[in-house]
């Protein structure tokens, strides 16, 4: 499973303004979703390893982002259609994904590339 993580997990700013804390409550929402999969995905692989689920299937896992790109836009900016953010937002996504590539190509179905145990707990 390659994920693209688009959704921000931390800023560094506290929201002020009841738009700015929805639009991060929405983040926070958005996330824990994830977390909660990754979590779960972590329990079972660990389950696995320990050799308490002999039938369990593990899952390969690998992370792609930007975060430090997204952190800065506002929350507002993924409903923003504007042909030069999206041709922004596309070249940084075309680079981070050439970059991942060129160090994890070999690592597809062969082993993830995140420790989901230290990113998601």
């Amino acid at each position: 499973v390659v994920m693209v993580h688009v959704t921000p997990a931390e800023r560094l700013e506290v929201p002020f303004g009841s738009h700015a804390i929805m639009n991060r409550m929405q983040e926070i929402g958005f996330n824990a979703a994830l977390i909660r999969e990754m979590r779960a995905v972590a329990f079972v692989t660990k389950l696995i390893d320990d050799g308490r689920l002999a039938d369990g299937k593990r899952m390969l896992i690998h992370v792609i982002e930007a975060e430090d790109v997204i952190r800065e836009l506002p929350g507002s900016s993924r409903l923003n259609s504007d042909w030069e953010l999206l041709s922004y937002l596309h070249e940084v996504g075309r680079a981070r994904a050439d970059k991942w590539l060129g160090a994890n190509f070999d690592c597809l179905g062969e082993q993830s590339t995140v420790d989901l145990e230290a990113k998601y707990f």
